[in-house]
């Protein structure tokens, strides 16, 4: 469908550009798969062209960061043992922080050497889906990925430029994954055994909203998508419509979550790679917006 408006700004908030004590990089060149972490009170993010893991401790502000040895698009927690799985240019790896150790899984496209990790999600049931995509951003190599405990990986779909922000929703009746390049935000009806009903198209973004990127869902059930290239992030209701929108000063917006003991903290990352702009790669925080996100799921393997 195609999206309409509602209401759209909200009056109240307040966008705040997140400083960045204790670290060496003061932004992203290009800021991703931000999470959050209860266990650690702390949100972390990566940069994937900087190659680097980031880590903000909600308690004391400083942030701390970790160089990795490739491209990585995201990481998530584990729920059983120590550390991360990540998603590199190369393949699935899991990580430690402290200290710090990437090891390698396996590669789902050893075929595809110009093919890279994007964008990822833990489902309710410890399961990961992760997207790939061409480094290009246009050839239509990318896939969707299902990682299980076992550490197993099976492909549920294909054909993406550019693989982002899958995302379920609260009900937990769709899986929601976005085809960036198309500006399309498809969704697929979710079972809990980790099946899919076939993809279809939830949203097709106009070209003054810039391309769908990341994505997070409230406990409201509304799906919160950032837009790149149009400097705003947006909130839509289970029918599409588009009910909040928050302008952010910089263009290139690409990932959000809801974080902090309520989770009623929104951060969003940004990237500074091709824009001139001062705030371009900063981490904001979105404060009074109202609502709050769902816990995070941890990885079952």
């Amino acid at each position: 469908m195609t999206a309409t408006d509602t209401k759209i700004d909200i009056a109240a908030v307040q966008v705040i550009q997140v400083a960045r004590p204790g670290a060496m990089h003061g932004r992203d060149l290009l800021g991703e798969g931000v999470l959050w972490s209860a266990r650690q009170h702390a949100l972390l993010w990566v940069d994937i062209i900087g190659q680097r893991i980031n880590r903000l401790d909600l308690a004391s502000g400083l942030v701390a960061e970790w160089p990795v040895p490739d491209m990585i698009g995201w990481v998530l927690e584990r729920e059983g043992g120590p550390g991360f799985i990540a998603g590199l240019r190369s393949g699935f790896a899991t990580i430690t922080l402290d200290p710090f150790s990437c090891v390698p899984i396996g590669a789902p496209e050893p075929d595809l050497p110009r093919n890279r990790m994007n964008d990822a999600m833990v489902c309710p049931q410890g399961r990961i889906w992760a997207g790939t995509m061409n480094m290009d951003g246009e050839t239509p190599t990318g896939n969707f990925y299902r990682l299980d405990h076992d550490l197993s990986w099976t492909k549920v779909d294909s054909g993406y430029r550019i693989a982002n922000g899958p995302v379920l929703s609260a009900d937990a009746r769709w899986l929601y994954h976005t085809d960036s390049a198309l500006g399309r935000v498809y969704r697929f009806a979710y079972a809990a055994d980790g099946s899919l009903g076939p993809r279809e198209t939830f949203l097709e973004f106009p070209e003054s909203w810039g391309s769908p990127d990341g994505m997070t869902i409230d406990s409201d059930g509304g799906l919160w998508i950032a837009h790149w290239g149009a400097g705003c992030i947006s909130r839509f209701a289970a029918d599409g419509t588009r009910t909040h929108r928050v302008a952010l000063p910089a263009s290139q917006i690409t990932n959000l979550a809801f974080a902090g003991d309520n989770l009623d903290r929104l951060f969003v990352t940004s990237a500074a790679d091709g824009v001139d702009e001062p705030a371009g790669g900063a981490l904001f925080e979105v404060v009074g917006t109202g609502f709050r996100g769902c816990p995070t799921p941890r990885f079952g393997g």
